[in-house]
């Protein structure tokens, strides 16, 4: 029998620890509260970053679908010369493609591109015609032309990218970056997500979201048009002070709640719905271009309303001017196979012309205000393209992990340059190789993040982002 007279098989075992004052049961309590950070190392646990940062926030323009470093920032001479003749087959052995029945029926035949490329600004980076914008802000941008990954389809590919693993369910870069130093925003989530193009990337919200660390951190996905998020608004005849009274009481049981049982998780419903209950004021505000210059507005080609990229690039911007701290847009689609909707010409051409200028506009605009600085800009997919073609309806290029081209820009980077080389067909790297944990190194490395010592204990196990592997990209750092 209990000492108070209750059987302990009507208790529960939080209870039971909760009641001892010491030993076991205070461990247990005290766990409780802490959660398994108690184990793990991060940053605001020792009050304050690991480093002095040289970026307070990240936005993270991920191209989905994977673009084709072949006909964007790549000139390869000798692709063009040898264009139509086989690989040799000494260079495919022990090589993962996506579609493998397609190379094995028919060997893989060398594609050139009929893209012109020119070098562009003081530094001389090349960029060919389908990104006559990007081109004009080269000397901002430093190229990194030989990243390699590890997984060739699609999923997969952008969860690793992401989260540092293939496997569902680990916290993505967005949920360790708000886990380990939070946000400056008040009123807005830390993390944030937007979209755009005619579907959502692969994987969904798998590559957002917070996995085993507190869902408090996980990547919240804002529309462009309208309330940023989905049953935000009130229904009507139930708003002011009776919503604000409705709020007090649900946060009011949740922390009596909390006081009974200590799950960590409760508190997170209750910053859950006080964040919620803000957003209802700072959101709208947030979409609202009516207070942007038309000037600004045309810059990035955007249009009040829509639900374009444009739009979220300038949306990004006004979510790191509020002290967001990680802003993701995903844009699609970059899959150009050769299929239907996936042509390296026609369909290329589209998605070049709804992401150029809008990419522009975000480092100039940025740059204006004072902001590059401290906002890294990342630009990428999840993996490349192969140099060998892809017979479909059209011509396209295969999936390709072991070399393709990313970009960085500001918040402690050192503009105007290129990092890696690859041979003369673009095949793999013969320099300067960046794999995919490097590029999470470095990007918690400019936050003020050691990416080794940022760390939660899961399962028995310390689990982090890079997993047991990278390194910060020296060359990359100012």
């Amino acid at each position: 029998m209990h000492p108070n007279g209750k059987r302990l098989i009507r208790r529960t075992r939080r209870q039971l620890f909760q009641d001892c004052g010491i030993g076991i049961g205070k461990v247990g309590l005290t766990s409780l509260f802490v959660g398994d950070s108690l184990f793990g190392q991060r940053p605001e646990s020792a009050g304050g970053m690991h480093h002095r940062p040289r970026a307070k926030s990240v936005i993270y323009l991920f191209m989905a679908g994977a673009p084709s470093q072949f006909e964007l920032f790549e000139p390869k001479p000798e692709l063009q010369k040898l264009s139509g003749k086989e690989l040799p087959p000494s260079m495919l052995e022990g090589k993962r493609f996506a579609f493998m029945e397609s190379f094995t029926k028919d060997p893989p035949k060398l594609l050139g591109t009929r893209r012109k490329f020119a070098q562009h600004g003081e530094s001389g980076q090349w960029v060919s015609e389908c990104l006559p914008h990007t081109a004009q802000v080269v000397d901002d941008l430093t190229f990194l032309r030989a990243v390699h990954t590890e997984n060739f389809n699609h999923a997969p590919a952008k969860i690793f990218m992401n989260t540092g693993t293939p496997f569902f369910g680990r916290p993505s870069m967005g949920a360790w970056v708000s886990y380990g130093i939070g946000s400056e925003a008040k009123d807005l989530p830390g993390f944030v997500v937007l979209q755009s193009g005619p579907r959502g990337p692969r994987g969904g919200a798998m590559n957002w979201t917070s996995g085993f660390l507190p869902t408090a951190h996980q990547g919240v996905p804002f529309l462009g048009g309208g309330a940023p998020i989905l049953n935000m608004t009130s229904p009507g005849g139930f708003e002011g002070e009776r919503q604000s009274a409705t709020v007090d009481a649900i946060v009011e049981l949740n922390r009596l709640n909390m006081e009974a049982v200590g799950d960590p998780e409760i508190e997170t419903r209750v910053a859950a719905y006080e964040m919620a209950h803000r957003m209802q004021t700072s959101g709208p505000e947030l979409i609202d271009f009516s207070t942007e210059t038309q000037a600004t507005l045309d810059l990035y080609g955007a249009k009040p309303g829509e639900r374009s990229f444009a739009n979220n690039c300038l949306l990004a911007r006004r979510l790191v001017e509020r002290g967001v701290r990680f802003v993701q847009l995903y844009h699609s689609s970059w899959d150009h196979h050769g299929g239907p909707g996936e042509s390296l010409d026609k369909d290329l051409d589209e998605v070049c012309l709804t992401a150029d200028q809008a990419c522009k506009a975000l480092i100039i605009d940025l740059k204006q205000r004072g902001l590059l600085d401290e906002t890294l800009v990342v630009w990428g997919g999840e993996f490349g393209r192969t140099p060998m073609g892809e017979v479909r309806d059209t011509v396209g290029r295969n999936h390709h992990i072991d070399a393709y081209t990313m970009w960085f820009a500001g918040g402690g980077t050192k503009p105007g340059q290129s990092i890696g080389e690859t041979d003369e067909v673009g095949f793999q790297p013969v320099k300067d190789a960046v794999h995919v944990h490097d590029v999470q190194a470095t990007i918690l490395h400019l936050l003020g993040i050691d990416h080794e010592r940022l760390t939660f204990r899961y399962r028995g196990r310390d689990f982090r982002l890079t997993d047991v592997g990278g390194k910060v990209i020296a060359p990359l750092l100012v």
